[in-house]
């Protein structure tokens, strides 16, 4: 399949999945993105469908959640009631204290009056992104032995959950700039008047060393940290933005590219980074020069920015892994693990236990008690070997036995690692590189030629769809029926002719090994009270796999069923129909959806990847892949009783009719008020005297 088919064939699988999840509540913000273990953080949460959210769930262990508030997006009409409710109330307040100081407000107006400073001071009309307006405040609170790391985090609303969103334990103390208010589409021509203005003193922030600094990037801005360090120091400054949104639909190239510069106390640049490697999140290692301040500065490389442009960046003496090698090991059989970085003295690198199954993992390295940046480790099940230098062309090539997987290095620039196998006329053989999804920087080229030097396929890059957070699919793969017998020559190197110790691969060379994998989306959502909802079951296919895939639920929990559906071949994606009998459950229930298929005479099951369809920059779209499924059952005739209840007073000051030509509404707008007057007032957004008078209005219409 080539790339461009396989992008449309996503993407309009996409827009299906994107209708089926369009009931689905969406968080789309979360600030701050993480903290430190043993505190407590208010994190808010912005999305959409999001009313009425109760709780939220951090996977793993470790993080407690608690929701504390739900702003919903308001109208030009609720807010100018909100605003005349607070003029009365601040004019009442005056009146009282200009007869005693002292004089303060009973605690229920007291609360409807800090309610409505922030509500009214952070209202716009028209939100940059109408889709993050609606904002769920959340405390979580970190236990001291949480696992350091990304979590995900939901929130769980009336009708089922959220998509879920990267959250960080980290081990740093942690400071949070103010979080910014919700931002005005600007207007075209006239962007400089949406950009959010901010004092001098909000420009700079001071931290230590270490830390973990949290932000948000407005158009045009650049934030500024200032901190002292001493000589000899080996820094570690990294960044995490686009990992923790991968994609922003509405924007090019699609994420947040971050931009790190560090200047001394005399302003001068001792270090800069853009990209790291491949990735879009800035790493820098510094080793400090002399004593003395540092200001270190983050912007979006394009200048753009919304309240979404969410970053962290920590800066600290950490462990930190630039390179492994190998790359992956052979299930059941112990490996040898050589690791550079910076900070990595004595440090203890942490491998998936031997007996691991086939799969990608992540491995760290800890050192005096501080973990590492995650590093991805594949295991496999084909018998391994490690090339063999030098072997730069046929004359030197490694002689190798199929199948096998051969752990290799680009070592410099043109190297060349060449390899030989002995094949037959008709036999299908598999060449395939793996670099680029296990972070190595190689952009690998592969070549197959016979022994006259005859160049028989050719391949730079071949796109992987179940690798949904990577958008330049560098790796390289083939799959060739050989002509004839005889010797055959597999050649891989470096597409842009660079090299080094961290341009490591692993290079499979086999007769194919026709598989699939699963993707389902959305990764979460809810169910009506004995009622049903749909998935999409998406089929990515390997080594020219073209049989059948049974799929269905998987060891289903009681109450649940799925009758079987069936992708056959050329099918990308099909839709499953769960079903419940349960009225409702009292929290989410995981579920695990499988596929089955035979590949000759054996039948492989493969479990379904819980995903995400995200879209990049206004067309491309990818499965990203999520920790786990799950729904939650709700019965909608169960309505949550209102969280306050208006209690008239016997004589009302209103109680008067009102002369006549004083109704300001029509009776086609008296209900459209009083909902807005009802929500408001059940949100301890207005008073008891204001809501009355307010409703008697609306009567008085009528």
């Amino acid at each position: 399949m080539s790339r461009y088919l396989s992008i449309l064939i996503l993407g309009m699988a996409g827009v299906l999945a994107a209708s089926a999840a369009h009931g689905q509540a969406y968080i789309g913000l979360v600030y701050p993105a993480g903290g430190q273990q043993g505190t407590t953080v208010q994190v808010r949460l912005g999305g959409q469908r999001i009313d009425g959210v109760k709780d939220a769930l951090v996977s793993g262990t470790g993080v407690e959640a608690r929701v504390v508030d739900y702003w919903r997006w308001l109208n030009n009409q609720e807010v100018a009631l909100m605003r005349e409710n607070q003029r009365d109330l601040q004019r009442e307040l005056r009146e009282r204290q200009k007869k005693n100081p002292n004089a303060k407000f009973d605690e229920t107006k007291q609360r409807i009056l800090d309610r409505l400073e922030p509500r009214v001071r952070e209202w716009v009309n028209t939100p940059a992104n109408r889709s993050l307006a609606n904002l769920a405040f959340v405390e979580l609170t970190i236990a001291p032995d949480a696992e350091p790391g990304p979590r995900e985090i939901r929130l769980v609303t009336p009708t089922g959950l959220s998509n879920p969103m990267v959250f960080h334990v980290s081990q740093f103390p942690e400071s949070v700039r103010k979080p910014a208010t919700t931002w005005t589409l600007p207007t075209l021509g006239k962007e400089e008047g949406a950009e959010p203005k901010r004092p001098p003193e909000e420009i700079e922030v001071r931290t230590s060393v270490p830390s973990v600094v949290n932000g948000q990037i407005a158009a045009g801005q650049v934030n500024h940290y200032r901190f002292e360090a001493k000589q000899g120091q080996r820094l570690v400054i990294s960044t995490y933005a686009r990992h923790l949104q991968p994609y922003i639909a509405d924007a090019v190239p699609g994420w947040f590219q971050p931009v790190l510069t560090l200047f001394d106390a005399q302003g001068r640049e001792v270090a800069y980074n853009d990209d790291y490697r491949f990735q879009a999140d800035s790493v820098m290692h510094y080793e400090v020069a002399a004593d003395g301040e540092y200001v270190l500065t983050i912007s979006d490389a394009l200048f753009r920015g919304r309240e979404d442009f969410v970053y962290r960046i920590t800066i600290a003496e950490m462990p930190f892994i630039t390179s492994i090698f190998p790359l992956g090991g052979r299930q059941g059989e112990p490996v040898a693990v050589e690791m550079q970085g910076w900070n990595i003295d004595q440090a203890q690198l942490t491998l998936p236990p031997t007996g691991s199954a086939p799969g990608l993992y992540t491995v760290t390295a800890s050192r005096a008690g501080l973990v590492s940046n995650q590093v991805p480790f594949a295991i496999d099940n084909l018998p391994e070997i490690v090339e063999q230098e030098p072997n730069h062309d046929r004359g030197q090539a490694n002689k190798v036995q199929l199948p096998v997987i051969v752990n290799g290095r680009i070592g410099q620039s043109g190297d060349w690692d060449v390899f030989q196998f002995d094949g037959l006329a008709g036999q299908t053989v598999v060449a395939e590189v793996t670099a680029r999804r296990l972070d190595s920087p190689l952009d690998s080229m592969l070549k197959l030629t016979d022994a006259d030097g005859n160049i028989l396929a050719l391949n730079d890059d071949h796109e992987d769809p179940g690798t949904g957070l990577n958008t330049h699919h560098a790796d390289s793969y083939l799959m060739v029926q050989l002509p004839a017998d005889g010797a055959y020559f597999v050649h891989l190197s470096d597409t842009t002719n660079l090299g080094g110790d961290e341009y490591a691969y692993r290079l499979r060379i086999s007769p194919p090994q026709p598989d699939f994998a699963l993707r389902v989306t959305p990764s979460g959502g809810g169910f009506r009270s004995k009622g049903s909802a749909t998935a999409n079951v998406y089929a990515i296919r390997k080594d020219g796999f073209a049989g059948d895939i049974k799929v269905t639920l998987k060891d289903p929990p009681d109450g649940f069923l799925a009758s079987p559906i069936v992708l056959k071949d050329g099918q990308e994606m099909q839709r499953l129909t769960v079903r419940t009998s349960l009225a409702s459950t009292p929290e989410p229930v995981r579920l695990a959806i499988a596929g089955t298929a035979m590949v000759g005479d054996v039948e492989i099951s493969r479990d379904a990847a819980p995903a995400e369809d995200r879209m990049q920059a206004f067309l491309w779209r990818h499965l990203v892949t999520a920790k786990e499924f799950r729904a939650l059952v709700y019965d909608p005739s169960n309505q949550p009783p209102p969280s306050r209840v208006y209690q008239p007073p016997a004589n009302p000051p209103w109680a008067k009719k009102p002369p006549a030509g004083a109704a300001k509404f029509t009776k086609s707008q008296v209900a459209g008020r009083l909902r807005q007057l009802k929500a408001l007032y059940e949100d301890w957004l207005l008073t008891d005297d204001f809501y009355g008078e307010k409703v008697a209005e609306c009567e008085a219409a009528e």
